[in-house]
């Protein structure tokens, strides 16, 4: 019961806020019933927007809605001339807005009822069991038979060998194929009770930049990919959710079920001027405490790799690393 009423909050604070994204361009009214939607909300990518969203499109999402807080670099204009592409405005405090989630949490409601929707940040690239060869519709049409309800996946900080600002990204280009390096191990995970999710933490940002107390390293676990419906919100990013059951994506009589990985490209040459920006404007969690970790290692040309790092080759690899799992989807 009072998960219910947390989600009821989580829900009706969304539509509260719904007047701060102001639509700017939108298409919707073509978009096909079956269509898989990806909902992202950013601020200033416009370096990372064609790869991003060519990804995704080979992928086979069917259209994007994205909510642009206050970009200054062409991002909106950009995306505005994407016919796949719904964007919306919001001059708002992202802070304010749970981090941007209020104003995601509002287009789902409004816009995903009844979709697969897949919500991601526009650095991250979704990894699932056979997304070598097979459409993201074949993965949510064998869920829709199987009954399941989201895919987890956990987030997979990928990073180059070097010096993070070495080698310059240039827009248009995969970032693998310069953050192309992983921790194979490293984790900490544990059970949530009061919302039934996996909580985990490590990899790099653990060991390099929370040191000293890992506890305080960014949490790791995501579920991204939903099969939306009106009652549902995400409660911290895309970490948890409501209803609890969405959450329960693991199989605690010792069995396996499928999940993916998020292969989070943070770690380019982008990555500098972006994190002395976000930490000056202090819109993120814990008044930027992550942004400042970052700042701090960064000044002394940090490197992530170490010889436990493994190139990253695909989602195989991660399958027999036992960081995915295809679980009965053969």
């Amino acid at each position: 019961m009072r998960l219910r009423a947390t989600r009821q909050w989580y829900l009706g604070r969304a539509i509260r806020r719904r007047k701060q994204v102001v639509p700017v361009e939108t298409r919707l009214r073509k978009v096909p019933s079956d269509a898989i939607l990806c909902f992202v909300t950013l601020r200033n990518e416009l370096v990372r927007l064609p790869f991003f969203l060519d990804y995704y499109r080979n992928m086979g999402i069917g259209h994007f809605l994205i909510v642009d807080n206050g970009s200054n670099d062409g991002s909106l204009e950009y995306l505005k001339e994407q016919q796949d592409v719904s964007v919306w405005s919001t001059s708002g405090s992202y802070k304010a807005s749970r981090f941007g989630m209020d104003w995601l949490n509002w287009l789902l409601f409004r816009y995903g009822s009844g979709h697969w929707c897949l919500t991601v940040d526009p650095d991250e690239f979704l990894v699932y069991p056979h997304c070598d060869s097979r459409p993201i519709q074949a993965l949510t049409h064998w869920m829709n038979a199987s009954a399941i309800k989201s895919l987890p996946a956990m987030l997979l900080d990928v990073y180059p060998k070097g010096r993070i600002g070495d080698e310059p990204y240039r827009s248009g280009t995969n970032p693998l194929e310069i953050a192309c390096y992983f921790d194979p191990a490293n984790y900490m995970i544990h059970k949530n009770g009061r919302y039934g999710n996996l909580w985990i933490q490590g990899g790099p940002r653990a060991r390099s930049f929370f040191g000293r107390d890992p506890k305080l390293a960014p949490a790791l676990n995501k579920i991204p990919l939903v099969k939306w419906q009106r009652n549902y919100v995400y409660v911290s990013s895309t970490h948890m959710a409501l209803p609890r059951s969405l959450n329960l994506v693991y199989d605690e009589n010792g069995g396996e079920r499928i999940a993916g990985a998020l292969l989070h490209a943070k770690f380019l040459s982008t990555f500098i001027e972006k994190s002395d920006e976000e930490m000056l404007r202090g819109q993120h969690y814990a008044n930027s405490q992550e942004y400042r970790a970052y700042s701090a290692g960064l000044q002394g040309d940090m490197t992530l790799w170490n010889e436990e790092s493994r190139r990253y080759e695909g989602w195989r690899q991660l399958q027999e690393l036992g960081l995915i799992s295809q679980g009965n989807w053969a």
